[in-house]
């Protein structure tokens, strides 16, 4: 009789634990592909000659890529080998990478940077991923851990592409990142373990179609959407408009000042390990509960930008601390009631990420036309409390 190995055994075997810090890694590095350009846009624009204006399309267009993958690509986790899929993604964001660099008209830049936001969500396939090959019972704490990436390299892109197109010009932040992903494609090619498709896959339209109907089914799903929704809302409400007063007077700090100050967010990721942990252990509910009125809290000192920075500080570390223990703990959540649509899943619930993402930019810009940085704070409060009264109606979104 052949000896057998248990499924507990086979998932502990084929990921090992040095594995999580370097997918979180390539999880930093390729998210930060996205964010790159935002402190570069006027460089970009002077060199293709794009009208201040218009420059605001080079982020547009690398959202909607992001948006288009989120749909059409993440989902194909759930019905071809997840190993080629994600060092495919990687080595063709690498070229994405290297066009946008390289592109000799704006056209061309343009097109790439499409790419490289449809590429990027080789972030979620890595996510999906991890759950798949984590233990059930530490898959929390590793979506966390490989969340935590996601944190840091959203958060540190703005600084690190400022400072490196400081020392070589903007071409220079997108040729640098396009060897750092060829260089992750060769540490992944060695680390990941094949994950070969379902034995009897659905077709791809049927996959895609699934996604709207297992919102649709299940209460769980649709909670967390929402709170998707809300949370991301209020996290943009605050990132896409901080800028201006701080650039304004009184402030007038420099580029590379509001870089640092964006470090200070970083405090997200230190959330994202231990809301996985919590959730682990049965607490999902709690914990969301509990950030959602962190969250609902942090904008008291974050209104008082103009009176203290440190205030504004500590009320940043407030705002990322909750987004991202609500962020880790719904897909632990997900990832532990589905594990046979993960990867669908988690495209469908970052789609509600891109969503208020969107809605919150939008928002607070409008805010702050109108009422200042008292409006903008206004406006993400109310978003914060909105989530925080939906959760406390509708449950605590356990399984």
């Amino acid at each position: 009789m052949p000896h057998s190995i248990s499924p507990a055994s086979l998932t502990e075997t084929a990921l090992p634990r040095r594995a999580l810090p370097i997918f979180a890694a390539a999880c930093g590095v390729a998210v930060a592909n996205i964010y790159y350009a935002q402190p570069l846009l006027d460089a970009i624009a002077a060199s293709f000659g794009i009208a201040p204006a218009r420059i605001g399309l080079v982020v547009t267009l690398t959202q909607i890529g992001y948006a288009i993958g989120l749909v059409f690509v993440v989902p194909l986790g759930d019905l071809i080998d997840r190993r080629r899929l994600v060092l495919r993604q990687i080595t063709l964001s690498a070229a994405a990478l290297a066009i946008a660099g390289t592109a000799p008209t704006a056209g061309v830049f343009l097109a790439g940077m499409l790419a490289v936001g449809l590429l990027a969500v080789v972030v979620q396939v890595l996510v999906a991923f991890t759950a798949a090959l984590a233990p059930a019972a530490e898959l929390g704490r590793a979506v966390g851990l490989v969340t935590s990436g996601v944190v840091a390299g959203i958060l540190a892109a703005r600084f690190v592409s400022g400072t490196i197109a400081d020392l070589g010009g903007w071409r220079a932040v997108y040729l640098t990142s396009a060897v750092l992903m060829l260089g992750l494609a060769v540490m992944l090619r060695r680390l990941l373990p094949h994950h070969p498709a379902p034995v009897a896959p659905i077709g791809y339209g049927a996959l895609i179609r699934s996604i709207p109907v297992l919102f649709l089914q299940r209460p769980l799903l649709r909670r967390r959407a929402v709170l998707a929704f809300l949370i991301f809302a209020a996290f943009s409400t605050f990132w896409t408009p901080v800028v201006l007063p701080l650039r304004a007077p009184p402030l007038l700090l420099s580029h590379t000042e509001v870089g640092l100050f964006g470090l200070a967010g970083l405090a997200g990721a230190l959330a994202a390990g231990v809301a996985g942990r919590l959730a682990d252990r049965g607490l999902g509910g709690w914990t969301t509960g509990l950030a959602l009125a962190i969250l609902t809290l942090s904008w008291a000192p974050i209104a008082l930008l103009g009176q203290s920075l440190v205030l504004l500080v500590i009320g940043v570390i407030l705002l990322d601390l909750a987004v991202q223990a609500v962020h880790v703990t719904s897909q632990s959540l997900i990832f532990a009631a589905f594990p046979k649509a993960q990867s669908r899943l988690v495209g469908g619930y970052m789609v509600f990420y891109a969503a208020g993402s969107a809605l919150g930019a939008v928002a607070s810009t409008s805010a702050y036309a109108l009422a200042g940085w008292s409006g903008v704070c206004l406006t993400g409060a109310g978003i914060s409390a909105a989530g925080l009264i939906f959760h406390l109606v509708t449950g605590r979104g356990s399984p």
